[in-house]
């Protein structure tokens, strides 16, 4: 199967994408460019919006109509109406060469969000728990690149992916405390399957995974390991992957052009676009941020 251009938005590096049920709108953002965009399903309207910090996720929350968002240095609120933000808590904001990534929302409603030095040195980042009342906890030390994270049907097993380790790992959950401990590897993703970054689960609780320098969103099962399927995309930068659409059934799948050269980039021109496909399985929708 072969993924659509759904949008030309020749993105530094696109990342995060959100299906937002209640806009019926697809959402992602440009990490690099300090930007996000937001697709209207209906007519395929496109708005963006500039920042003045890196933005890595975006969440929604049950308490109001504005987004979450992970910023370099902390998280904040969007008004999607006036375009102002709230700074809402700090993380390693005391770090000028640590960012934000990517990060989800768990079924009791916290949101987690991972950090990375923006060098990629190893062992740098962290993964914190914002919890209901907005203060943070550190859930994981030396981290390197801190990426895809989404949790099993039932809540009980979470499922997580430091890039430089090519492989995703599997917790057992507590979802009353956020409590998590390491299962096993759950996944090894081959020396010609490039790096696993962003990923989603569907509805019979496999996993999509965004596998960056190997062109393509790959379909696994966790509990086994074994590799199912494949989404072809046209560039090797492969970010993230997020169902959606009024069916849940439909892949948005985000990539990215950062430090390609010259040369590379006019053999991948559509570089930094965004993606769409339908892989014929639904997508789990995704929890928000609250009781």
């Amino acid at each position: 199967m072969q993924a659509s251009l759904l949008y030309k938005s020749e993105n530094i590096l696109a990342e995060g994408p959100y299906w937002h049920g209640g806009r019926q709108s697809f959402f992602w953002v440009d990490i690099d460019g300090k930007k996000f965009h937001e697709y209207k399903w209906a007519n395929g309207e496109v708005s963006e919006w500039k920042l003045d910090y890196r933005v890595s996720l975006i969440a929604e929350s049950k308490y109001s109509h504005h987004l979450l968002m992970a910023v370099q240095g902390g998280l904040i609120s969007f008004n999607l109406g006036n375009g102002t933000l709230e700074w809402l808590r700090d993380i390693e904001r005391d770090i000028p060469m640590h960012r934000t990534n990517d990060g989800g929302c768990d079924p009791y409603g916290r949101l987690w969000i991972g950090t990375m030095h923006r060098e990629f040195e190893k062992g740098k980042g962290s993964l914190y728990s914002v919890e209901h009342d907005f203060s943070i906890r550190k859930r994981l030390d030396n981290v390197t690149i801190s990426n895809g994270i989404v949790w099993s049907q039932d809540g009980k097993k979470m499922y997580y992916i430091d890039s430089s380790t090519k492989s995703v790992q599997s917790f057992f959950f507590d979802a009353g405390t956020g409590d998590i401990q390491f299962e096993k590897i759950a996944i090894r993703i081959p020396e010609n399957g490039g790096s696993p970054d962003g990923m989603c689960m569907d509805e019979e609780g496999m996993l999509w995974i965004a596998q960056w320098d190997a062109f393509g969103v790959y379909r696994w099962n966790p509990e086994t390991g074994t590799l199912l399927d494949k989404i072809e995309v046209p560039v090797p930068q492969v970010s993230s992957c997020a169902f959606g659409g009024e069916n849940m059934d439909h892949l948005f799948i985000t990539t990215a052009r950062e430090n390609m050269s010259k040369e590379v980039l006019e053999k991948y021109p559509l570089s930094g676009n965004v993606f769409i496909a339908k892989p014929g399985v639904k997508g789990m929708t995704v929890h928000k941020f609250g009781k």
